[in-house]
Formats: C-alpha cells, sequence, structure tokens
C-alpha cells in the first residue's frame, strides 16, 4: 500500500539540517567573542633596546657630514649618503593591555635611504610590529635637527596596514610609539617603558 503522508525529505534538507546543527553552536558562540585589549604599553627588553640603540648610533654616525649637500638630492638618495634609516622586526607578545619585545631582526628585502627606509617583515616568527630609526638632519648652521617621534607618513602608512605596533628611534633610549587599537584605529602615542 503507498504511503499517504506527507513526502519525505530530500537528501539535500538533511544536510542542510546536519549543516546548521554543526555551524549554528560555532555561530553563537562567535557572536559572544571580544575583541583583543587595548594596548596601553610597550614593554622593550634590555638586549633589545641596546641593539636598538647599536643600530640608531651606528646609522646616524655621519649625521654633520653634509657640506655640499641640498636636501631634495639627500631625500631622493642620489647624494652622499652619510647616514640610513633603519627597519627591523619587532618579535614578542601580547598579554592583556601589555606588549612585550623581546626580539628583534632586520627586515626583508629593506631599502635604506637618508631619510626613508622599506621593507617587510613577513613570516616573522611571532612578529608584533616593525621598527625604525630617525637618524639626525643637520641645520644649515651645524646644530642637529632631531625628528623627536613618529611622523605623520610614518603614522599613515601605519593606519593602512594590520600591524600591532610601530616604534621609531629617534635618540639612543628615545622611542615614540603607536599601536592599533581594537578596532584598527591608530593610538599614539603609546607608553614605552625599556626594561
Amino acid at each position: 500500500m503507498p504511503h499517504s503522508g506527507s513526502p519525505r525529505p530530500s537528501p539535500n534538507v538533511w544536510r542542510r539540517a546536519a549543516w546548521l546543527v554543526l555551524v549554528a553552536p560555532m555561530l553563537i558562540a562567535a557572536r559572544h567573542l571580544t575583541f583583543p585589549p587595548q594596548l596601553g604599553t610597550i614593554v622593550v627588553n634590555g638586549s633589545v633596546r641596546d641593539s636598538m640603540n647599536a643600530i640608531w648610533t651606528r646609522s646616524n654616525a655621519h649625521w654633520n657630514e653634509l657640506a655640499g649637500e641640498n636636501t631634495l638630492t639627500q631625500m631622493i638618495g642620489s647624494g652622499k649618503p652619510t647616514q640610513r634609516e633603519y627597519m627591523g622586526c619587532m618579535q614578542g607578545s601580547i598579554s592583556h593591555d601589555t606588549l612585550f619585545v623581546t626580539g628583534s631582526v632586520p627586515s626583508h628585502d629593506m631599502r635604506q635611504l637618508q631619510f626613508a627606509v622599506t621593507g617587510t617583515c613577513d613570516s616573522i616568527k611571532d612578529f608584533v610590529g616593525a621598527w625604525h630609526t630617525h637618524p639626525y638632519r643637520a641645520a644649515p648652521d651645524g646644530h642637529a635637527l632631531k625628528e623627536a617621534g613618529l611622523s605623520r607618513q610614518d603614522l599613515a602608512t601605519f593606519a593602512t596596514g594590520d600591524d600591532p605596533a610601530i616604534l621609531v628611534v629617534w635618540d639612543v633610549d628615545s622611542i615614540d610609539a603607536a599601536a592599533r587599537g581594537p578596532d584598527g584605529s591608530v593610538l599614539h602615542p603609546i607608553t614605552v617603558v625599556m626594561h
């Protein structure tokens, strides 16, 4: 005798039902995930700080040997190469609202100019951000001009990426930093503790 009730569901209906049973709890759980906490402090390990200072000193050694050079030739890299910016990739971890920098390696494909640097930190283990140097510039009267902090261009470039933090070393034991907020915004300045 033929079955007179409602038709049997197709295999596709069963697959969709199984998918919902498996995926629905994950979707509900995902709605309750929270963003990582907002970074408030960056702690730089002592050996990393010493390495950053040494690199800055080496990169800045001939800042006042620019007689006969003009700013344009320096900026485009066609002038006498006295000092050069450097870019490193920071390694470390994030715990609560603190980023710990425990290591640094040179960036890949680094291109160093007088007052600019490019490179990448792709495939760096425990990557937490990039850092670079700001060497002194020579004023017309021979005094050092210091770019004491991240420039507008540094912050604009940082804003387009997804690195957790960026640092600049602009003198021995002088660091400025920015971090990415939970919503992707740029938080600047961020407290830096040299441990």
